[in-house]
């Protein structure tokens, strides 16, 4: 059931949302040259990776040192928009209707961070990940990693089609306040190192 109800709303979503998908590929092209989307790999079901597509937000800029600059120094104004109205994640719904992702299941992060797991956490990966999830809509970014991940794994025990249903609603009424975009004194999210217990 949560398969097919994935298939037939991101695939409404694409049709629907094709003139605006359009429309801001257009001004990412314009104001940040190529490419228009970003695309990595991330950990989907099982860890398995599979490639993340979004709107560009950021430029390839880099210090004398040939490292990238901060996360801060790359976001651009129009992508600091994108963000904050979660519009960057629209192309998203390609990995949901391809399934790689699901409408709702915990973020998919990077790569690096799954050595960096404890048991417990690692379970977020029991399930497909999600363009929205229990934890975007009970403080995104602005939740400690250790939160996020255990309201991940709520998720995983306690997922339901009604439950899925809550969370869009919420992911709704989050974007247009724009609540939790980002962590405190940060662009975005400072990257997760693991969690250290004694």
């Amino acid at each position: 059931m949560k398969r097919l109800f994935d298939i037939l709303l991101s695939a409404s979503a694409l049709l629907a949302l094709l003139p605006l998908l359009f429309i801001i590929g257009l001004i990412v092209r314009l104001k940040m040259g190529a490419p228009v989307m970003f695309r990595q790999a991330r950990p989907g079901l099982n860890a398995a990776p599979f490639e993340l597509i979004k709107f560009r937000t950021m430029r390839n800029a880099v210090g004398s040192d040939g490292v990238p600059l901060s996360d801060a120094e790359r976001l651009t104004a129009f992508g600091g928009f994108l963000r904050s109205t979660s519009l960057d994640e629209l192309p998203g719904l390609w990995n949901v209707l391809k399934g790689d992702m699901s409408l709702v299941g915990p973020r998919p992060l990077l790569m690096e961070y799954l050595p960096r797991y404890n048991a417990e956490q690692a379970r977020r990966h029991e399930v497909r990940p999600g363009l929205t999830g229990w934890a975007q809509v009970n403080g995104r970014n602005a939740l400690s990693w250790e939160e996020k991940f255990a309201l991940d794994v709520w998720y995983v025990d306690n997922r339901s089609i009604m439950l899925d249903l809550r969370i869009i609603g919420l992911t709704v009424l989050k974007v247009v306040r724009r609540d939790g975009i980002s962590a405190d004194g940060e662009a975005t999210m400072p990257k997760f190192q693991g969690t250290h217990r004694p």
